[in-house]
């Protein structure tokens, strides 16, 4: 990804981001603990026609920790990511979210609609789903005091913090990706406080309201779906697009959750042709 690397600075602190391309803007939502690089295959195919921004949003990958009243909730990081949009000036936006920033992007156009034109959905949290599976485990302990250094220490060991992504992606993921992600919330204090707030916060109430309010929306949405994924099974994705009434559903063989990183070339081919789409 040939980018430009940027930051600004919100009521809840800093953010960075990487940009490239002109045109009509994509915005990208990753989900916990990766970063906007887990898009630059997708955007390398889509900046030749439209304006790609990929942050890194404070979800427990980040450089560069919040400002300590910071609402880090699903709400907060929905108002945190409209913020984004009006500081950048951003109108008709095309959201594309993955895995927990599916989960915040769909709190976004329910809540925060107003500079948005269209949502793309990635395997990711729906309903009842958020976390998902054994992570449901995880928001209780983040709320005990030391729980979440408790719940990051194993993946000061590489080994196992490759371990742990491996069923997200088909594709290897690079070992040095992998250790950029881990290392703010193993290494810096301020980062391990965010990324409490962040798993705290994750609760099915969220999504499922998000849902109720999805239902009959004429917002286009596309869920562009792995299908197999045992975290995000496809039924969630028939589910939601069956009760929006303006949605989309195609199915994106030959990948895992992290479906940026295993089809880029189809995904960004089928968001290019949904962002343009009357």
């Amino acid at each position: 990804m040939t980018d430009q690397r940027k930051e600004v600075q919100l009521p809840q602190g800093t953010i960075r981001y990487r940009e490239a391309g002109e045109g009509k803007p994509i915005v990208f939502v990753h989900g916990y603990l990766v970063d906007g690089r887990l898009w630059d295959g997708v955007v390398d195919q889509l900046c030749d026609r439209f304006r790609c921004i990929a942050p890194d949003w404070p979800l427990a990958a980040h450089q560069v920790a919040m400002n300590p009243g910071a609402d880090l909730s699903p709400p907060g990081i929905a108002e945190l990511i409209a913020d984004f949009l009006a500081k950048l000036g951003l109108e008709d936006v095309t959201i594309v979210g993955n895995d927990s920033g599916g989960a915040m992007s769909q709190v976004l156009v329910t809540s925060h609609p107003d500079r948005i034109g269209r949502l793309v959905l990635t395997n990711c949290d729906t309903h009842e789903n958020f976390p998902p599976g054994i992570f449901k485990a995880m928001p209780p302990l983040a709320k005990l005091p030391g729980g979440m250094l408790l719940l990051s220490a194993p993946f000061r060991i590489g080994a196992v913090a490759r371990r742990a992504f491996a069923p997200f992606a088909r594709t290897k993921i690079p070992d040095e990706l992998i250790a950029s992600w881990m290392k703010p919330a193993t290494s810096d204090r301020e980062v391990t406080r965010d990324a409490a707030k962040v798993t705290a916060g994750m609760d099915k109430r969220h999504t499922l309201a998000a849902a109720e309010k999805l239902r009959g929306s004429q917002l286009p949405i596309l869920l562009a779906w792995a299908p197999g994924d045992k975290y995000f099974p496809i039924r969630y994705a028939e589910r939601l697009a069956g009760e929006a009434g303006n949605a989309k559903l195609i199915r994106i063989p030959g990948a895992k959750t992290f479906v940026a990183l295993d089809q880029p070339e189809r995904l960004a081919e089928e968001i290019a042709e949904f962002a343009t789409s009357s």
